[in-house]
């Protein structure tokens, strides 16, 4: 390629990563209907026409900002559990790092598809059907870790998988709503506390110690 080109090919993908990182942080806090490429170009101090060129419409600059959130959640919470054995091990760490990415606040509003997730759950459209599927492959993740630990042993064979799923994911979900909602930093060990209690409950005792890795310290 020539190096010109590939120079400027390159500063566009540098430009456009830095508006949807500015992009996802405002709509964390103020939903993806307030994100406008007027609201972008005030904040980066960029023309409306330089950031327009990178999207072309409205939608276009929602569905990249979910796609970029998306990115964010798997660098953060994901990758960073994935050498953990899969089963009751790898479930913990990805409770564990989910509430980590919240408490650091990584987007200024909390969890950014918690978030959207409320905006867009009663509006039917390309958005939502991205979000939804987004937010599915989570739950599925967390369902497929419990399917293993309860093949493996690691969880009683009775337990309704996607019961456990459910609950395990509102713990977090409440924690991310009481800290957005009070300031309720509390709330994090809360989650914590009550995801290894249900986790415990569950434990096939005769395989493995149950784990305190979450619980609080007292």
């Amino acid at each position: 390629m020539n190096p010109v080109v590939l120079y400027h090919t390159e500063h566009a993908k540098k430009t456009r990563r830095e508006i949807l990182l500015v992009a996802v942080d405002i709509a964390s806090a103020e939903g993806l209907e307030n994100l406008s490429i007027g609201r972008l170009a005030k904040e980066l101090r960029m023309s409306k026409t330089g950031i327009f060129a990178h999207f072309g419409s409205k939608q276009q600059l929602q569905l990249a900002t979910v796609d970029a959130a998306s990115e964010i959640f798997l660098q953060q919470v994901v990758q960073p559990v994935l050498q953990i054995p899969q089963g009751l091990r790898r479930l913990r760490a990805m409770l564990e790092s989910w509430l980590g990415y919240i408490e650091q606040s990584v987007f200024r509003g909390g969890c950014f598809f918690a978030a959207v997730s409320a905006e867009f759950d009663s509006r039917p459209g390309k958005v939502r059907d991205n979000i939804a599927a987004l937010t599915k492959a989570w739950v599925v993740a967390l369902q497929d870790e419990i399917a293993l630990a309860t093949a493996n042993g690691e969880l009683l064979r009775d337990v309704n998988q996607n019961e456990l799923a459910f609950e395990l994911h509102a713990y977090v979900q409440e924690a991310n709503w009481a800290f957005k909602m009070f300031n309720d930093r509390s709330a994090f060990m809360l989650a914590k506390s009550a995801i290894a209690n249900r986790i415990d409950r569950a434990v096939n005792p005769g395989s493995i110690k149950p784990s305190r890795k979450l619980r609080s310290a007292k």
